[in-house]
């Protein structure tokens, strides 16, 4: 069973096979989506709400991805490991370096932030320092004031273009990977061919490089609001582990996300 890298989705890319990623936040389920074949794992700070019982991320700490961490990392030997880096844990540089370390101790392969062009001289500073940078733009929940709200992003000709130019320029400043969220399906096609580096999308249409979801939304049994763009496959299956694997093969055949999962 070899370590899934950064490599291996950049080849995953050139060969055109999707891969999954889900978020996990211990070892016991960690271990079974690693298993199962997912590629990669995201100790997300959507533990805040899913987890913690909050209304949006803002409330997670270094330490609270930290612990996370660990737990995720003693669970899984091949999928790649990225860990978010909370609100304001990169606020500069030098305060990025000093939390991504952290995290990368912790377990993490990768370290995962969120943000544009104000991010550029972080992106780099923390890849010539060994720190795999996984960008993320569009619906940026950390944002979510600034947004007014959960909102899809890039539905506009000019934040559409912002967005493209944006993600050009973190993959010029050395990010590895890319998450697009909430963005129209054809802006997030656009993207993706775009890149050298693998895109994955979550609520961004089939046709970026690989998709996550929140592990529980994949299982259903988030409580409160449910996205449009996830899917209950524990409720179509039965079985987390065949969920799991329902999710993964979907991805890889292309009919996840379908349109009712999408936005225009």
């Amino acid at each position: 069973m070899s370590k899934i890298t950064s490599s291996t989705l950049l080849k995953f890319k050139k060969e055109g096979k999707k891969f999954t990623s889900l978020t996990a936040y211990d070892a016991s389920f960690a271990n079974a989506f690693d298993s199962e074949g997912v590629d990669v794992l995201l100790v997300g700070d959507s533990m805040g709400m899913v987890l913690q019982g909050h209304s949006d991320t803002l409330p997670v700490s270094v330490d609270d991805i930290a612990y996370h961490t660990r737990c995720v990392s003693r669970g899984i030997e091949r999928a790649l490991l990225i860990a978010d880096m909370p609100f304001m844990s990169y606020a500069t540089p030098e305060q990025a370096m000093t939390n991504a370390a952290i995290l990368m101790k912790a377990g993490a392969n990768m370290v995962k932030i969120e943000g544009g062009h104000w991010l550029l001289e972080t992106v780099t500073k923390l890849t010539e320092r060994g720190i795999p940078v996984c960008a993320h733009l569009g619906l940026t929940p950390q944002s979510v004031h600034v947004f007014g709200g959960f909102k899809v992003q890039g539905r506009d000709t000019d934040n559409a273009q912002r967005i493209l130019d944006e993600a050009k320029a973190i993959e010029a400043a050395g990010a590895q990977l890319l998450v697009v969220e909430c963005i129209p399906a054809t802006l997030a096609k656009t993207i993706t061919e775009a890149l050298t580096i693998p895109v994955i999308g979550i609520g961004a249409g089939s046709d970026t490089d690989g998709q996550i979801l929140v592990m529980h939304d994949v299982l259903g049994i988030s409580s409160g609001y449910i996205p449009r763009f996830s899917k209950n496959y524990l409720k179509q299956t039965g079985e987390i582990r065949s969920a799991i694997r329902a999710y993964i093969d979907e991805v890889a055949e292309g009919t996840f996300p379908s349109p009712e999962h999408t936005f225009s």
